[in-house]
């Protein structure tokens, strides 16, 4: 499985680098909403929607919604949908806490849920259009650098949970959702995201006097991500099933890839533009 893992992700590593630097804002913006569209073809069949004409009509509501908003990012309004995006995630902590609220598998649960799936994916697409084309001011010009960067923090957020959880977990974090993950696991994840994001920001050039604060939003965007794992985890538990979908081998379907990044993207945005950065 782990060698699975390593081969997914080698392949997959030159194609996100491709479609960061390669394309321009509006092919971006297309080709990462078609992704997201794929990854929430996923989460229709999670949230219980029966049948392929839902299915779809579901779909195409998403795809509506960003090209709306594709004029919004050009605009001072862009930080509306991100705020409601992180306003979401918040929301999504008592859901957890809640763990048994809409497990029953009834249309007004499915319903829920489709709605549910708006507020994690169109915030978080909107925010990484607006960061990859410096769409918010002030200008920065590294727009694309700074979409790597949040890539690099989730990866190694990622791979310090796995590590850290392998070597020394103990303690479980949400047994109930998802028994495989622990605190030692989260304590790995903060470690290495708080060094890619020392190291990262000084390569930015982030001003010496803001560096503890970028490492603080690396910090603070690793524990939203890590929600929108642990959100998932409970969709999947509710769905009875142990992966999204099965496209890429050894590491789920497609909204296994982007779970932690979707609750990432408005925390990281907004923090990045309340810096000046």
């Amino acid at each position: 499985m782990l060698k699975q893992r390593v081969i997914t992700a080698l392949v997959l590593a030159p194609l996100i680098v491709a479609l960061i630097f390669l394309t321009k804002a509006s092919v971006f913006a297309t080709l990462l909403g078609l992704v997201f569209l794929l990854g929430m073809w996923e989460w229709t069949r999670l949230a219980g929607v029966r049948g392929y004409p839902l299915r779809i009509l579901s779909l195409l509501g998403y795809a509506v919604l960003f090209v709306l908003l594709w004029q919004v990012c050009k605009t001072p309004w862009w930080g509306l949908p991100v705020l409601a995006g992180m306003a979401w995630w918040l929301l999504a902590l008592y859901w957890l806490a809640h763990h048994r609220f809409g497990a029953e598998p009834t249309g007004g649960h499915a319903l829920l849920k489709v709605v549910a799936g708006a507020f994690v994916v169109v915030p978080a697409w909107c925010a990484v259009v607006v960061m990859h084309g410096d769409m918010a001011e002030p200008r920065t010009g590294y727009g694309h650098w700074w979409v790597l960067f949040l890539a690099c923090i989730v990866i190694a957020a990622d791979i310090g949970a796995f590590s850290a959880g392998r070597r020394w977990g103990r303690h479980k974090l949400a047994p109930v959702i998802s028994p495989g993950k622990t605190r030692e696991g989260v304590y790995g994840a903060l470690v290495c995201s708080g060094i890619v994001g020392l190291v990262g920001g000084a390569l930015l050039k982030v001003p010496l006097d803001r560096l503890p604060a970028i490492v603080a939003l690396a910090l603070v965007t690793v524990l939203f991500s890590i929600v929108g794992d642990l959100f998932e985890s409970l969709m999947k538990r509710h769905a009875g099933v142990k992966d999204s979908g099965a496209l890429f081998p050894g590491h789920g379907g497609m909204f296994d890839r982007v779970d932690s990044l979707v609750a990432a993207l408005p925390v990281f945005v907004l923090g990045k533009y309340l810096l000046g950065l």
